[in-house]
């Protein structure tokens, strides 16, 4: 989930929708052919990521994982159980670029999170792959 450090959400389920709208903008702006592989593949994105994940019957049933909190272990004589509302479902929305160099696509990101109404500081993504 872009936007957040890796594991804001885990569980044995999980859903996520992802939509991006993508703009090949120098092959927009040209009319002739491009020779650079760099600028030919060359997009600038919007990005909208949607998710959850659970341990439970539900993303809102009481035993999910995200709603218990245990303070204390085996060696202290007390153990604390807190039982917390957080919302499940987190989002992230942001910007990109897009190309490839060496054959390889390249990716640079910066998305904002959404957790529990508040929107999170953004954060800078880099990715390397074989494809988008």
């Amino acid at each position: 989930m872009r936007g957040f450090y890796q594991n804001v959400r885990n569980g044995n389920s999980f859903a996520v929708i992802n939509s991006e709208i993508r703009f090949p903008i120098f092959k927009y702006l040209y009319k002739r052919p491009i020779r650079s592989d760099f600028i030919q593949n060359f997009q600038i994105i919007a990005f909208g990521d949607v998710g959850t994940a659970w341990t439970g019957y539900s993303p809102y049933s009481s035993d999910n994982s995200l709603n218990t909190k245990i303070i204390g272990n085996n060696q202290t004589p007390y153990l604390i159980i807190l039982n917390t509302q957080h919302n499940p479902i987190v989002g992230g929305y942001g910007w990109g670029l897009r190309s490839r160099i060496f054959g390889y696509f390249i990716r640079l990101d910066r998305a904002w999170g959404v957790q529990d109404g508040v929107i999170m500081k953004p954060l800078w993504y880099l990715s390397f792959t074989l494809d988008f």
